[in-house]
C-alpha cells in the first residue's frame, strides 16, 4: 500500500480473500451460537493462529510472519480485523486485543528474555495476553490509577482492580500486563510553591495463576458476548523485579503509545461492522417486497444503502490511511492525529450504520434470528473502548493547537 493512495497491493487483497474465507467457514456459522451462550471459542483462536493471524506484525524468531512496515505488516493485521469483524465482532475484538494490547506491549517494551518467555506461544494463538489500564476511577484519567505496586526484597507486590479487562480470564490466557503507581515523582517548584508530586506508573507482568491474581467472573455484557472480558482484582500478588515491562515510571508513555495503535485496529474492526451492515442491507433489500415490488426500489431505502456506503468507504480510507502511515513509520504527531480521527468516524459511523440496517430490516432487525440485532448490540462498545469519541476529540482538537482540557 502507498500513503498517496491507499490501494491495496495483490498480495493484500490475496490476503483479505483468504482471512474472509477463514471467517466464513469457521466463525459465520457459529457467530449467533457463540453470542446466545456467551461462548468463547478458543478451538477457533487456535485456529486463528494457525492461519498466522496473531503474528503478523511479530518477528520470525518469535514464530510472527516478520512483516516488515515496508511489506504492510501493520497493514495486514488490520485486514484480517476487518475480515474477522466482518462476521463477528467479538471474534474480531479477541484478535484486536490480543496482538494490540496483548503481542506488542511485550514485543515492544520487553527485554530479550521477556519476549522469549511470552511471545512464541502468543504469537501462535496457543495463548492470549490481556492489558490491565482501565480501573473504576481511572480510564482515560490513567494518571488516576489505583492499583499498586511495591518493591520488596526483589519483588513487586501488586494491590489493587482493574475492569473491562479483554483476554483476561480465559482457559488459555498467560499473563495481563498491568500499569501500577510504582511510587511518586516530583514536580518541582512553581512560582506560588512547590508543585504537588504525581503518581509514577510502571507495568507489570503477572503471569496468570500466580498466588493473589483472581479474574473474577466474566462481564454480562451488552454486546460482544463471546468475547473474554473481566474485572481482575489483585491482592498481595508477588512477581520477580523482572516483570517489569520497559522502563520504570515510563508505563503512561508505553500505554499512551500501545492505544495509538489500537485505535486504527479498532477503526478497523468498525469497518468491517459497517461492511457487513451494507451486506445485510442490500441483501435484505432486494429479496424483501412490499406491494409487489422490492423495498429497495423505494427511494426510502435506497438512500439509506446509499448512506451507508458512503460511511464505509470514507472510514476505510481514513482507516487504510492511518495504517499506511503507521507501516511507513510517519512522524508520532502525524499518525496520533490520523489514528485518533479514523477511530473517530468509523466508529461513530458504525454504530450509525447499525440503526440504518435495523430501520431497512424493519420489525425483523428486533428479532434475535437476523445477526443485524447482534451487530446493533456490538456497535456501540466501539465508540467508547481504547479511547472514547470525547477523547479523540480533544485529541484532535489539541493536534490542531487548541489547549483543550
Amino acid at each position: 500500500m502507498t500513503v498517496s493512495t491507499f490501494e491495496l497491493s495483490a498480495e493484500h487483497e490475496a490476503f483479505r480473500r483468504s482471512v474472509r474465507d477463514f471467517a466464513e467457514a469457521e466463525i459465520a456459522p457459529h457467530a449467533a451460537e457463540w453470542d446466545r451462550k456467551h461462548h468463547f471459542p478458543t478451538d477457533v483462536v487456535h485456529k486463528m493462529g494457525d492461519l498466522g493471524l496473531f503474528g503478523l506484525t511479530a518477528p520470525e524468531e518469535y514464530g510472527g510472519a516478520g512483516l516488515t512496515g515496508e511489506e504492510g505488516g501493520f497493514t495486514s493485521l488490520c485486514l484480517a480485523i476487518e475480515e474477522i469483524g466482518r462476521v463477528d465482532q467479538s471474534m474480531g475484538i479477541t484478535l484486536e486485543a490480543a496482538v494490540g494490547l496483548g503481542i506488542n506491549p511485550i514485543l515492544t517494551f520487553g527485554t530479550d528474555e521477556q519476549k522469549q518467555t511470552w511471545l512464541p506461544d502468543l504469537v501462535a494463538g496457543r495463548r492470549l495476553a490481556g492489558f490491565g489500564l482501565t480501573e473504576p476511577g481511572a480510564g482515560s484519567d490513567a494518571g488516576a490509577t489505583r492499583t499498586r505496586a511495591e518493591l520488596v526484597e526483589g519483588e513487586w507486590v501488586v494491590n489493587g482492580g482493574k475492569q473491562f479487562i479483554t483476554n483476561s480470564g480465559s482457559e488459555i490466557t498467560s499473563a495481563v500486563t498491568v500499569t501500577a503507581r510504582t511510587g511518586t515523582v516530583s514536580r518541582g517548584s512553581t512560582g506560588s510553591g512547590a508543585a504537588p508530586d504525581k503518581a509514577e506508573i510502571s507495568t507489570i507482568i503477572i503471569p496468570s495463576g500466580t498466588r493473589g491474581f483472581v479474574a473474577e467472573p466474566a462481564y454480562d455484557k451488552l454486546g460482544w458476548h463471546a468475547s473474554d472480558t473481566h474485572p481482575l482484582t489483585f491482592t498481595d500478588v508477588h512477581v520477580p523485579e523482572a516483570n517489569l515491562l520497559g522502563e520504570r515510571g515510563r508505563g503512561f508513555a508505553q500505554f499512551l503509545a500501545t492505544l495509538d495503535d489500537g485505535r486504527v485496529a479498532i477503526a478497523a474492526l468498525a469497518v468491517g461492522c459497517i461492511q457487513a451492515c451494507l451486506d445485510m442491507s442490500v441483501q435484505y433489500a432486494g429479496e424483501r417486497t412490499t406491494f409487489g415490488v422490492p423495498i429497495g426500489s423505494k427511494q426510502g431505502v435506497a438512500f439509506q444503502v446509499a448512506d451507508l456506503e458512503v460511511m464505509l468507504e470514507a472510514s476505510r480510507l481514513l482507516t487504510y490511511k492511518a495504517a499506511a502511515m503507521k507501516d511507513a513509520g510517519a512522524p508520532v504527531k502525524q499518525f496520533k492525529q490520523a489514528a485518533s480521527v479514523a477511530k473517530l468516524y468509523a466508529t461513530e459511523s458504525a454504530v450509525t450504520a447499525t440503526r440504518i440496517a435495523t430501520q431497512v430490516f424493519g420489525g425483523y432487525g428486533f428479532m434475535e434470528e437476523y445477526p443485524v440485532t447482534r451487530f446493533y448490540r456490538d456497535a456501540k462498545v466501539l465508540e467508547i473502548g481504547e479511547g472514547t469519541s470525547e477523547v479523540q476529540r480533544m485529541l484532535i482538537a489539541r493536534g490542531r493547537g487548541l489547549p483543550v482540557e
